[in-house]
């Protein structure tokens, strides 16, 4: 693996299109080398080409193709990497991939989401600050002088915008460094393992945001673990490839937990139902359903469509929730500085008219 190759991150989408090209050209009776030939040569990607050429290498020295994506764990990950080893040994590689493009598939609509749910407050909020930054550093400053000019006693919320007018001018590129070195220090503290548990655990206390972002934890294992049960891979190795595809440490944790409590023996769901503020009681209830019935694998991905849905509603509420507020926000703030401007020009018209 070269230092380009580590680095180098292939997005869900088309991780997609790679499993389901190659799951369509399989199961046309092509073979996999032929396969990834021709995957290789459609590849815009001069990374993902060189990937695929060191695959292409292993599978000729007599390799299996999840030895070959093995090598490139830190792109595909153990989710890929597992089925894609199921489906070789027990000769359901094509339905196997065909699983795998749909979950990757369900993971980038969801990934689309989230970035749905969260792209309208960030407009405001953009708009907010480039109408403010333009009337502080571009039309303040041409008015500024003919309001001093005048010897009159300016109104406080002239005389406040003036203030912070003057400080932004002078020490704005402060402000700037300060809040970029915020972002790379809060950025960098979170690399502490610690330190991103507690923030995650933040995340699952805090009122607006603890609702999706359960729902999406709950989605991401359910579906992850629900396929790798389907294919064939057994309770504890399942828990624990699912646990290192979760991004929130808390749930990483937990799940790991229960593969433990697995392997001594005890039922999965005995450790959900402990777990009530991570794992819901219905997500309990048709746990135990899936074990009870010899269905674990249907019961789970029945509940991720379950909680897909109810993400669907929980982002809806906190747009809703959250449109007025920033609507608000941005109003007030160009309120302020239109009021700033206007109100010592209106103040002057009148004195001169009299």
């Amino acid at each position: 693996m070269n230092l380009k190759s580590l680095f180098f991150r292939l997005p869900t989408k088309e991780k997609m299109l790679f499993a389901r090209n190659l799951e369509v050209m399989i199961r046309s009776g092509m073979q996999i080398l032929q396969s990834l030939e021709i995957l290789k040569a459609q590849s815009k990607s001069i990374t993902f080409r060189k990937i695929l050429d060191q695959v292409i290498f292993d599978l000729k020295n007599g390799h299996y193709l999840a030895d070959g994506l093995a090598r490139y764990q830190n792109i595909f990950g153990d989710f890929f990497i597992n089925l894609v080893r199921v489906g070789e040994a027990s000769g359901t590689l094509s339905e196997n991939l065909k699983y795998l493009a749909e979950e990757l598939k369900k993971r980038d609509e969801l990934q689309k989401k989230i970035r749905g749910a969260m792209a309208y407050p960030v407009v405001i909020f953009v708009a907010t600050i480039g109408i403010t930054s333009i009337m502080i550093f571009v039309i303040f400053p041409k008015i500024l002088p003919v309001l001093t000019s005048l010897n009159v006693e300016l109104p406080l919320v002239t005389r406040t915008f003036i203030a912070i007018s003057q400080f932004l001018t002078k020490y704005g590129y402060l402000v700037g460094l300060a809040l970029v070195g915020l972002a790379v220090g809060f950025w960098a503290i979170l690399k502490i393992p610690r330190v991103r548990f507690m923030w995650h655990q933040t995340i699952l206390a805090t009122p607006l945001v603890k609702d999706m972002s359960r729902s999406v934890n709950i989605i991401s294992f359910s579906r992850t673990i629900g396929l790798l049960l389907r294919a064939g891979i057994k309770i504890v190795e399942a828990l624990e490839i699912t646990a290192n595809t979760l991004s929130n440490l808390v749930y990483r944790m937990e799940v790991m937990k229960v593969a433990e409590g697995v392997r001594k023996g005890d039922p999965m769901s005995k450790y959900f139902v402990a777990s009530s503020n991570l794992f819901p009681p219905i997500f309990s209830q048709m746990v135990v359903v899936g074990e009870n019935t010899g269905k674990l694998d249907e019961s789970i991905l029945f509940l991720a469509d379950f909680y897909e849905a109810e993400l669907d509603e929980t982002t809806k509420s906190i747009a809703t929730f959250i449109e007025p507020i920033m609507l608000l926000i941005m109003g007030g703030i160009v309120a302020f500085v239109a009021l700033a401007i206007i109100t010592p020009i209106y103040a002057i018209t009148q004195t001169l008219g009299r």
